[in-house]
């Protein structure tokens, strides 16, 4: 090689060290201090997208890739026999889970869990609380009614929803992301996500942040809110989720 293209390659390796050390003087330094004070997602994109569009929310949206997530349209019959669809989630709070009355389970905690919150905000109309049955054939509008006295459930407040069987399962995947499906290995001969979600007064879901800033979507609603924890060590999200519907009425 010549002597001149020699230098010159010298030359460029040298400069690279050097541009590769000042940034390293300048930016690890500023790396490691957001790592130890827990601030390295602190401009996540999902944060920053929606402070963009709305300012710095108290909760989470739950973005979906044309904005805020909304729940589809949906039309079921509730436990008195009636009309429930999306609008009726227009103007409440809800939070809303996906069951069956014969599970052996995980869904008699969730209905404990659910009873509870419904017993915290007993009498407030802005809040509200919806049980969709993913075995619509068998849960019929007796049925439903039957396992609300069973739970203490508020008439006004709890609604137990039966719709049909592929509507209900598109609501849960489409709409919700969740598992709800037929399964003949599993419990009670179905399978379900043991998760709360909770849907804002204009449709929208809604959710706290979680250490790193990013939002948890769904709460936790298979671990009893009394025992604080199950043998895994994961904890209640049932107080959480309380204090973030206190959160939205006082949006």
């Amino acid at each position: 090689m010549p002597t001149a293209q020699k230098q010159s390659k010298k030359a460029t390796l040298i400069w690279t060290s050097v541009i590769v050390l000042i940034f390293g003087l300048l930016v690890i330094p500023s790396i490691l201090k957001r790592l130890r004070e827990d601030q390295v997602v602190d401009a996540n994109r999902i944060t920053m997208s929606q402070d963009a569009l709305y300012g710095a929310a108290k909760l989470s949206y739950i973005m979906g890739e044309s904005g805020p997530r909304a729940i589809p349209d949906f039309q079921f019959i509730d436990h008195n026999g009636g009309v429930f669809s999306q609008e009726n989630l227009k103007g409440k709070i809800t939070v809303l889970d996906f069951f069956f009355t014969t599970c052996p389970a995980i869904c008699p905690i969730m209905s404990k869990n659910m009873s509870h919150l419904a017993a915290v905000f007993e009498g407030n109309d802005q809040v509200q609380f919806v049980s969709i049955s993913i075995n619509p054939r068998y849960d019929t509008v007796e049925r439903l009614s039957k396992y609300k006295e069973k739970y203490n459930a508020s008439t006004t407040q709890w609604h137990f929803l039966n719709g049909p069987v592929e509507e209900v399962y598109a609501l849960a995947r489409e709409g919700f992301f969740m598992i709800a499906q037929e399964d003949e290995q599993a419990p009670g001969g179905f399978e379900h996500s043991g998760l709360f979600a909770l849907i804002d007064e204009e449709g929208f879901l809604r959710s706290s942040l979680d250490g790193f800033g990013n939002p948890i979507i769904y709460y936790r609603a298979t671990i009893p809110i009394e025992e604080g924890a199950d043998e895994n060590g994961e904890e209640e999200q049932i107080s959480l989720l309380i204090e973030d519907i206190n959160r939205l009425i006082e949006e």
